[in-house]
């Protein structure tokens, strides 16, 4: 985890740029989310939903309402994350997820 907390935040979402982040998307040209850090970002409205969140650290994150449905949350961890609303992917058991909200847990996902 130490390795996650040196990289420096995504500066398109730490800069909460919505639309430009959902047009990269949209372009097939997202940015690289794997293992990053993403702590404490209002995440509400990105797409994010075939996002690759392999190892992201997503501690106190909003993620309010946003569709995971489709992420990669393998070894990603939500500890403390505002998930109300938030659709996660169906394989996805709820003692992951709970695990992780609670004790920082790594999800195991796919």
């Amino acid at each position: 985890m130490n390795e996650i907390k040196r990289q420096p935040k995504p500066e398109i979402l730490y800069e909460e740029n919505l639309e430009q982040f959902n047009a990269l998307v949209a372009a097939g040209k997202a940015p690289d989310l794997r293992n990053r850090n993403l702590s404490n970002l209002d995440l509400r409205g990105f797409d994010l939903c075939h996002a690759d969140l392999s190892g992201a650290y997503l501690s106190g994150a909003n993620l309010g309402g946003v569709d995971l449905s489709g992420a990669n949350l393998s070894g990603a961890s939500i500890r403390k994350a505002v998930v109300s609303g938030c659709l996660f992917p169906k394989d996805l058991a709820v003692d992951e997820i709970r695990m992780s909200l609670e004790y920082g847990t790594r999800i195991r996902h796919r």
